[in-house]
């Protein structure tokens, strides 16, 4: 009797899921392209930070937004007084702009999933870290010599530029005097970075969730950036007057200075300058990430 081997039934193979991999963006490649973006964005913006400044600093009568404090300014002292303190400002911008995109990146490399992705709250986390880092590195002592030298030049005048602002103060208050504001400075550019970046990467994950592809356009970064921008000014607005305060020309130590934040017009003046301020984040968080993203493209 003949028998028969038995038949083999072959099943069809089903396609195995690859993973996405993430593109690793390189340390050099952040700190360029996050450098040249602050440069510009702090060179553009400048006269609002200016503003905002002088109007966190101390109460003055008739002068409530922008257009008055920028008014007022240029018919008692000049155009160029509006840029006092912009040199300052734009060598910190463009270094701690660097250093940010350069910590978050490298630390949102070790936090993504398998399919590269960013959860909102790893992003907050990711630029909370990062912001530390920048402020440690290179926003306290520039926002130190910025704030000094506009505080200076309503009063005695006694800085004739940013390195003999960096002089005096060193020869009055020790290297520490470079530094002050350190702790308030710290809390503010961590709670700011962690809402700026944090809200920028959710704006793209649902961007991307949604339309199929990240943003290409640049007025699709730029609106995301603004957003984030507006986000980032109501949020961390307290943080940014007390460090102010801390930081003017003779200096205040973090509690004399939410102290004297509050007994010069109550929880409001927290929020002073924050429409100045707000000018200038909506306008930064648009160029500083649409220069960013195409910065990355020359990579």
């Amino acid at each position: 009797m003949q028998t028969t081997a038995p038949t083999q039934v072959v099943l069809p193979q089903l396609p195995v899921k690859q993973k996405k991999t993430q593109k690793h963006i390189s340390p050099l490649a952040s700190l360029f392209a996050g450098s040249v973006a602050g440069g510009v964005e702090a060179t553009i913006t400048y006269p609002f930070e200016y503003a905002k400044t002088r109007a966190q600093l101390r109460s003055i009568p008739g002068q409530g937004n922008i257009l008055q404090q920028l008014r007022g300014t240029i018919s008692s002292e000049g155009v160029t007084a509006i840029y006092t303190g912009c040199t300052t400002l734009v060598a910190g911008t463009a270094l701690k702009a660097g250093v940010r995109f350069l910590a978050f990146d490298s630390i949102k490399a070790k936090l993504v999933d398998s399919d590269g992705k960013l959860s909102t709250s790893r992003g907050i986390l990711a630029g909370m870290a990062a912001g530390a880092v920048e402020s440690v590195l290179a926003v306290t002592p520039t926002e130190r010599i910025k704030t000094a030298l506009i505080d200076d030049a309503k009063g005695a005048k006694r800085f004739r530029s940013g390195p003999h602002a960096i002089k005096v103060l060193i020869s009055e208050q020790g290297f520490a005097g470079i530094y002050r504001g350190l702790v308030s400075t710290t809390l503010k550019q961590s709670a700011t970075s962690a809402v700026r970046m944090g809200s920028y990467n959710a704006l793209k994950t649902q961007y991307a969730t949604r339309m199929g592809h990240a943003p290409k356009s640049t007025f699709e970064t730029f609106a995301m950036g603004a957003a984030a921008g507006c986000v980032t000014v109501y949020a961390t607005q307290p943080f940014d007057t007390v460090k102010t305060r801390a930081q003017s020309s003779q200096g205040e130590t973090l509690i004399n200075a939410v102290r004297s934040t509050y007994q010069d017009g109550g929880l409001r003046t927290f929020w002073r300058g924050s429409t100045m301020r707000l000018g200038r984040l909506v306008l930064s968080g648009g160029i500083v990430f649409s220069i960013y993203e195409k910065v990355l493209c020359f990579f």
